[in-house]
């Protein structure tokens, strides 16, 4: 009966096997399931494991209601909901919205007293519903309460019951003696129990489930069983508009794959990987399908499979859309925009796949891609991106003799001031002049240098655009935060293997911070700086 729950939810194995084992066999009567990381994949498969035990002929008949306290908001809406999901009782507008009635008409919603009498009426019913007979032992049946029926009952988010109905913990907790039923009942919560329990020991200890948290490898699977379904539930009038079609698979897994390997380390929730992959996927296969539709080579009316992308074309969209897999996880992990609308906002360019094949796999961002396919590179990256490509480009122009200038102004200052200028061609000693560094090519310079010019751009340029804390007190220490930030040096790895910025130091060297070289232009980076907002002539050693 689990297989299927392992069979859909990959990582579950474990948890689908152990509470399989206990609601089939002698369940305690407290059940608490702790899930960290993963609460709603852990909720769907709960229910998945439930509703297979209900459905098989076994002894005891197993009956189930799932409610949530999110919902269930006061205690008259969590008694009904429990009892009318236990009995399959839906209340209809027709009939006033009324609840399930036992013979007797009895009340059993207003308060646990009666919520405890509606729960054995429920029992009684449900016994009558699978024909259990109750041995008397005066060799007569008689249909009625036996143990022949088991109760589960599914808490979903407890630790609201802690805030809204604290007088509702103890009694749920010992439900089972209250009730002197078969009954078990679970809380399923991402908070521990240690946080939610009443004090003085006025409930029992449960029987606790701790769900780990998933790994990346069953989360890829995971991501990739949901393809099927999405097809499914996709239909188009044309192939060429619908990017969940089963010949696209092999390319779904890759990027399902690449997408896993980015955002992973921060966060491992199933849910909202499948929300960033539901924004990136249709722009991420539309040049494919595009080029489809251009060559002609493929009946649409046939229904002929798509033939699977070259490696080319892989590699040419996995370098074009690595980068925004990061900015389209930080829009939509704290939901500041729908999936939808962000993915619209960053849709690929219609010519992406259009440059020929001679050219090999270029992406965006690379020397040999143009300035067109690198100027849609730099306008897809993130705003802390494109400060660092600016102060790697001063850092990579400028002396670091230079940089004292930058540091030392204040606001007030924040026009430099021109050097005396000589003849070109001629020094003071008569000898050749020196060849400015941006006819000489961009200079290596240390990430701790680039840090600190990085730091300097943010808290000139930068600081009104970000909510500063009650906590920052003391001037610069908030952008020291920000520059102090994993994401930055995430970001510097980013960007290097955009081929936006050249590592010149092995990645295994330990002695000295690792050298770097800028490689964008004087114009892009100037681009950068005006949609910033940065006067980068003022800041260049040798302006233009």
């Amino acid at each position: 009966m689990a297989s299927d729950a392992m069979r859909r939810y990959p990582g579950h194995e474990n948890f689908c096997y152990e509470l399989e084992t206990l609601l089939s066999n002698h369940p305690p009567g407290f059940i608490y399931i702790h899930d960290l990381e993963a609460i709603r994949t852990t909720t769907r498969v709960t229910g998945t494991i439930l509703d297979a035990l209900s459905t098989t002929s076994s002894s005891p008949a197993i009956f189930y209601a799932q409610v949530d306290c999110v919902t269930s908001f006061t205690a008259r809406l969590l008694y009904e909901n429990i009892v009318n999901t236990l009995v399959g009782w839906e209340p209809r507008w027709e009939d006033g919205c009324a609840n399930w009635k036992d013979d007797l008409d009895t009340r059993w919603n207003e308060n646990m007293d009666s919520f405890v009498h509606g729960l054995r009426a429920a029992h009684t019913h449900l016994s009558r519903k699978a024909g259990a007979v109750m041995d008397t032992g005066k060799g007569k049946g008689k249909a009625g309460v036996n143990s022949d029926v088991r109760l589960v009952i599914v808490i979903e988010r407890p630790e609201r019951l802690k805030e809204t109905l604290p007088e509702l913990l103890v009694p749920f907790t010992r439900l089972s003696e209250l009730s002197r039923l078969d009954l078990s009942i679970i809380f399923l919560s991402q908070v521990g129990w240690e946080d939610i329990k009443p004090p003085l020991g006025a409930s029992p200890d449960p029987y606790y489930v701790d769900v780990p948290p998933p790994s990346k490898e069953d989360i890829v699977r995971n991501l990739i069983l949901n393809f099927a379904a999405l097809c499914e539930d996709s239909p188009s009038s044309s192939p060429f508009n619908n990017p969940y079609q089963s010949s696209l698979k092999s390319l779904y897994i890759h990027f399902i794959t690449t997408l896993c390997d980015v955002c992973y380390p921060f966060t491992h929730n199933p849910q909202e990987l499948q929300y960033v992959a539901a924004a990136r996927w249709p722009g991420f296969c539309k040049p494919l399908l595009d080029q489809y539709k251009a060559c002609g080579d493929i009946d649409m009316e046939s229904g002929e499979a798509f033939p699977p992308p070259t490696n080319d074309v892989r590699m040419r969209l996995t370098k074009t859309f690595n980068p925004t897999l990061t900015a389209a996880l930080e829009a939509l992990l704290p939901r500041l925009t729908n999936a939808a609308d962000w993915a619209l906002a960053n849709a690929p360019p219609d010519d992406l796949l259009s440059l020929p094949r001679a050219q090999g796999v270029q992406a965006a961002g690379t020397q040999g891609g143009g300035a067109a396919q690198q100027g849609a590179a730099l306008a897809a990256l993130p705003r802390m991106a494109k400060f660092i490509l600016i102060a790697a480009f001063l850092a990579s122009t400028n002396p670091a003799k230079s940089d004292v200038r930058m540091f030392g102004r204040g606001l007030d200052e924040r026009k430099r001031k021109r050097r005396a200028t000589r003849a070109p061609g001629k020094t003071r000693g008569g000898g050749p002049s020196k060849v400015a560094q941006r006819l000489l090519g961009p200079a290596p310079f240390a990430i701790d240098r680039m840090i600190a010019i990085l730091g300097a751009l943010l808290e000139e340029n930068d600081f009104d655009s970000r909510a500063s804390g009650k906590q920052f007190k003391i001037p610069g220490e908030h952008t020291d935060m920000e520059i102090g930030r994993v994401g930055v040096f995430s970001y510097v790895m980013e960007l290097t293997s955009m081929r936006l910025l050249h590592r010149t130091t092995p990645s295994d060297r330990l002695d000295g911070p690792p050298q770097f070289k800028c490689a964008i232009s004087y114009d892009a980076t100037l681009a950068l700086a005006k949609e910033l907002k940065v006067a980068l002539n003022d800041l260049l050693w040798d302006p233009l």
